[in-house]
Order: C-alpha cells, then sequence, then structure tokens
C-alpha cells in the first residue's frame, strides 16, 4: 500500500577525510547502484549506448485494484483489517493504490519475435517480489533471490517446473520461462506474496512507470512498435502504436490510460455544482 507522501534523501557531507581507496570503492559503489536503477526505469532487450529512447505517462494507474487486496478481505484468508474512516482525511487518500514501479509493467512489443534476455534478478523481501509483474520472452531466466531473514517457499501455480521449495535467507532459486503465457509464483509462507510473469515473443523492451506516472523505455532498434501495459497478469488499457526513429521521443503528453475513469457520485456532482 502506498501513500501520497514521498520519502526524502539526506545527504551529509564527511567530517574528516577520507582513508585512501575510499573514492575508488565509492565509485564502483555508484556504478552499480546506477546499474540497479535502469531496470526501474526501463530496459532494452538487448541494451545498446546509442539506442533512442522513448518518454512516455500513464494515468489512472490509482484506480488499479490488486486481486490481493481482494482475496485478503475473505475472513477465512485473515489478511488484515482496515481502521476505522477518519473523517478528517479525504476518501482519495484512503482508498488503496498500487505501487506502480513495481506493479505496472510497460512492454514495447515488435513486430517479430526477440531473443530471450539474460538472467534478470527478481528480489523476494517484505511481503512481495520486485517487481511484481515482468513481461519477457520465453527462454529467459530468472533469479529469486530472497532478502529477508527468513525462509521463503516458492512455487509456481500449476507450473510442473516450479515445484515448492525453500529459498533461505540470502539464497537464490533458478527458473526459465518455458514459454508465451501467463505464469504465477506464490509462496507457501507468505500467501500475500504473488506475482505474475508473462511470456511474450515479441517484447523488445520494458519500463517501470515513477510514482507519477512517467517511464522511460529503451530501444535497440528503429521501427514500429506497440506499447501495451501489463498489472497482475493481465494487459491493461488499450495499446498504443508507436513509431521509434533515431532520436528520442516525448510521448507523454497523449498518456495510456490504464484504467476507467471512475464514476462521480451524487455526493460529488453536487459539491462540483
Amino acid at each position: 500500500m502506498q501513500t501520497h507522501a514521498e520519502s526524502a534523501t539526506v545527504v551529509r557531507k564527511p567530517q574528516r577525510e577520507a582513508p585512501p581507496g575510499t573514492a575508488r570503492r565509492r565509485s564502483a559503489w555508484c556504478v552499480r547502484l546506477v546499474g540497479l536503477s535502469t531496470l526501474a526505469v526501463g530496459m532494452a532487450l538487448p541494451f545498446t549506448a546509442d539506442a533512442a529512447k522513448v518518454k512516455g505517462a500513464v494515468k489512472n494507474f490509482r484506480l488499479l485494484v490488486n486481486p490481493v487486496w481482494e482475496e485478503a478481505k475473505s475472513p477465512k484468508q485473515h489478511g488484515y483489517s482496515f481502521r476505522e474512516p477518519v473523517p478528517t482525511v479525504r476518501a482519495e487518500f484512503r482508498r488503496l493504490f498500487p505501487d506502480i514501479p513495481k506493479e505496472l509493467c510497460i512492454a514495447a512489443l515488435a513486430p517479430e519475435k526477440q531473443k530471450p534476455e539474460k538472467p534478470i534478478l527478481i528480489r523476494v523481501g517484505g511481503g512481495r517480489t520486485t517487481p511484481v509483474t515482468i513481461v519477457l520472452p520465453p527462454g529467459t531466466t530468472l533469479q529469486f533471490k530472497n532478502t529477508d531473514p527468513f525462509t521463503h517457499r516458492l512455487y509456481g501455480v500449476k507450473i510442473s517446473t516450479f515445484q515448492p521449495n525453500d529459498t533461505v535467507k540470502g539464497g537464490t532459486r533458478s527458473w526459465t520461462v518455458p514459454g508465451k503465457g501467463t505464469f504465477e509464483i506464490r509462496d507457501e509462507l507468505a500467501p500475500s506474496l504473488r506475482m505474475w510473469i508473462v511470456g511474450e515473443p515479441n517484447v523488445a523492451a520494458i519500463a517501470y512507470p515513477s510514482k507519477k506516472g512517467q517511464f522511460l523505455l529503451t530501444f535497440d532498434q528503429p521501427g514500429d512498435y506497440t506499447l501495451q501495459a501489463f498489472f497482475s497478469g493481465k494487459k491493461v488499457g488499450a495499446p498504443k502504436p508507436v513509431t521509434v526513429g533515431q532520436k528520442d521521443m516525448d510521448i507523454s503528453r497523449t498518456p495510456i490510460r490504464v484504467a476507467a475513469s471512475k464514476k462521480k457520485s451524487k455526493a460529488d456532482e453536487k459539491k462540483g455544482k
């Protein structure tokens, strides 16, 4: 569950001279950090330094409903309970909405099939996976790494090649996307953990929007592509065709609507009048 508050990063200046070799280690750490942030913004399959970039945006993403929430509402699940409504807080800020940098995957589909990507790291921690939904060509290997201090027991729903198995703290487990289709991963020890993997032969690039709904796709080759958003393993919103050339593009002025606009209630209509 996300809120509208955004976190801030505080950087403290060093009070004394760093020991020899610190600058080199700090530089290497920064390079690794930049590499990890690439997946959050977008990645091309494969990546080249001179590739064209397309900047886009999505809207109505706060209206998406994660099926985990609906499942947890069942009294039999004993998942979680809601607090009493606070009159001083508007209803729009009390409702749950998804964490789209993890849950909403923007895929660029090419006319032809694409080669499998290099192994992709999936972090398992905090009751979730990062990312939650991912779209990849069949044949791509996923490496699930347990970042929690306790054991996870992941398994694939109706997937014979992904049987329940313990993954200890810091441990990893690999699985290769077998073909086209949607595959769901769950955890026997954490019922709220659900992940969706979409095997799509024509996916050429993927991106995850920021919390403001902006995303950046990097393309290896110019050509005609179709942008499609995926949420909880399903397509959301209409496909958006785009022609990529040699230069970067900005199509954020016409955002992709990933959910239908919510109809105004009679109370809202009276306020508008």
